[in-house]
């Protein structure tokens, strides 16, 4: 048996093998997602409204990142002395306050809060509020 035939019947049997992983993978995949139940909660509203406070609260944690790397970078630009640093820190900071406080400027422009009290627009006393 020649180099060639060697390598030949190895590049076979690995593509065999190859091929005997993907069907096992898929097999597999088709087995576990056909069996499983979905447990769903009792109101729609409530699962719609945890995803909600989940998504803010990630929007929340960049926003404190950002936060953080602006004031960093406020404190840095003081250290060198330099103005376009400073301007960009400052940047980065007010736009790390408005990612932090996404979901309470929104809840006061939509007019709606966590407690169920009023906003700008509506209010929760049930009646129309003249602009």
């Amino acid at each position: 048996m020649n180099n060639a035939q060697r390598i030949e019947n190895t590049r076979q049997r690995v593509m065999r093998g190859y091929r005997r992983y993907c069907a096992v993978i898929i097999a597999l995949t088709m087995i576990l997602s056909m069996g499983l139940p979905v447990f769903a909660a009792g109101d729609p509203l409530t699962v719609i409204d945890n995803l909600s406070n989940f998504i803010f609260g990630i929007i929340r944690a960049i926003g404190m990142i950002l936060l953080g790397w602006g004031i960093v970078q406020v404190g840095l630009s003081f250290q060198s002395h330099d103005p376009s640093q400073r301007s960009n820190g400052f940047l980065t900071l007010a736009g790390g306050i408005v990612i932090t406080f996404a979901k309470e400027i929104l809840d006061l422009i939509i007019g709606t809060s966590a407690s169920g009290g009023g906003g700008i627009v509506g209010g929760g006393g049930g009646g129309v509020v003249p602009l």
